[in-house]
């Protein structure tokens, strides 16, 4: 099985991080310490690394170009982020 680096495993490895980190460290918002929902956050990080490594699964079985999989990948995180901001 040929590794291929794509924009998705950047980002999985990314939301581990910041799990990793939230469970750690703790949340703060605002300043405030949010003691009760470290856990919780670190597990929602936790599954959008799994939905994304997911989606990064689908989209190497219908793109096998690498090419193809880097502008297809790109423009899910460019098109996430766009409907991130415009619901935020």
């Amino acid at each position: 099985m040929k590794f291929r680096i794509t924009p998705l495993n950047f980002a999985s490895a990314f939301f581990l991080i910041i799990a990793v980190y939230s469970w750690v460290y703790g949340i703060k918002i605002s300043g405030v310490q949010l003691q009760h929902m470290d856990a919780a956050i670190g597990w929602i990080f936790l599954l959008f690394a799994v939905v994304v490594s997911f989606m990064d699964i689908l989209f190497r079985n219908f793109f096998p170009e690498t090419k193809k999989i880097w502008i297809v990948e790109l423009s899910f995180i460019t098109l996430a982020a766009i409907i991130f901001l415009l619901v935020k």
